[in-house]
């Protein structure tokens, strides 16, 4: 047999496990047959692919692959601790992936391949990990990336909240492309390809302690899509990245300290569902900090803004996107904004975290 993927697909029959018990046991982190049963069972039935199969401790491709995709290769990795794990719109699965494959299509890459850790508590049902593995996969599947590689520990209960999930991701950046929050010019428009604030909403109304009834859903979404789309119309995209913990006013502030610039902000013009709205007032916090899983803002040139909202707009990912404000020399390294009643105020780094374990 000399076809690889049928090869893959021989191995993964041959391995093939099944778990027993309805909870993970401190067994399954073992690293004997009760841990190889879990990993099959679970994991590689629902990731199989090419690269996967081997099962080594490391996935391989050639170099070769890599460099006909672009010239530059991206690495990134994150961690996801959120509470709930499954929550209006999305789970703890699909929000590991879709994290990691915009933390690389934002630098302009092409994401290509994922790995997958898992930290579990000891009790935590079999049921709910299949379902967080299927997830993993259908995000990953509708992001066009594999999920290569990966690693599985149990902890006694209590040591953990359920199940802790890293991923990281290898990406490959085209020619020609270079995306930096230095690259912030005074003359630049900033634009963000949507509402603002609706995953950080739905995780505070998916927690039973606090008694709110919104219709949101989080915006857990893949960007690389969108992202080559944007590029497409504006090669010189200068500034890109998702607004994840602190929102958007965080990623300007860092767009603003690293070229030594003013992003100025225009208040009417930044989408916020009147949902978000209310909940923000009812809570006294702001829109503007609340996590983002799916939203991204970019600086580009002037005379590509309009291009570059077209090319947003007419992406699913970007429809309600919007210029939400421009950048000028001084003050240097502040984001002010232009409020709706004609005033300013500055916006700031957040001194602490406005909403603990939202991704």
């Amino acid at each position: 047999m000399s076809d690889p993927a049928a090869k893959s697909e021989q191995r993964i029959r041959a391995r093939s496990g099944k778990v027993r018990g309805e909870t993970v046991t401190l067994a399954h982190g073992s690293g004997g047959k009760a841990m190889r049963d879990l990993i099959d069972d679970v994991f590689v039935g629902s990731f199989a692919n090419p690269a996967l199969a081997p099962l080594e401790d490391q996935a391989r491709f050639p170099l070769s692959e890599l460099a006909r995709a672009g010239e530059t290769l991206a690495f990134t990795t994150d961690s996801y601790v959120v509470d709930p794990l499954f929550f209006p719109g999305g789970d703890i699965g699909a929000l590991a992936v879709n994290g990691t494959v915009n933390d690389l299509a934002v630098s302009g890459a092409r994401p290509l391949y994922l790995s997958a850790a898992v930290i579990l508590e000891e009790g935590y049902p079999v049921s709910d990990l299949r379902r967080v593995a299927a997830s993993m996969q259908a995000a990953a599947a509708a992001a066009g990336v594999a999920i290569v590689t990966g690693d599985t520990k149990v902890v006694h209960r209590g040591a953990a909240d359920k199940l802790f999930i890293n991923t990281s991701g290898v990406g490959v950046v085209p020619a020609g492309v270079h995306i930096a929050a230095e690259r912030a010019q005074p003359g630049d428009k900033v634009l963000v390809n949507g509402f603002v604030g609706d995953h950080g909403v739905a995780i505070l109304a998916a927690r039973d302690d606090l008694a709110l009834d919104v219709p949101i859903e989080s915006d857990s979404q893949p960007l690389h899509g969108l992202i080559a789309a944007l590029l497409q119309a504006c090669p010189d995209v200068h500034c890109l990245r998702d607004a994840t913990r602190g929102g958007i006013a965080t990623v300007c502030n860092e767009f603003a300290e690293a070229a030594d610039v003013c992003v100025n902000l225009d208040e009417p013009a930044i989408p916020v569902r009147e949902a978000v709205r209310g909940v923000s007032e009812i809570l006294g916090l702001d829109p503007l900090y609340f996590a983002n899983e799916g939203k991204l803002v970019a600086v580009v040139p002037a005379a590509k803004a309009d291009a570059a909202l077209a090319a947003m707009r007419a992406h699913p990912a970007g429809a309600d996107a919007a210029v939400i404000g421009e950048i000028s020399a001084k003050p240097a390294a502040t984001v002010i904004m232009h409020t709706a009643f004609g005033g300013e105020r500055i916006v700031d780094m957040l001194v602490g975290e406005q909403l603990p374990r939202i991704c």
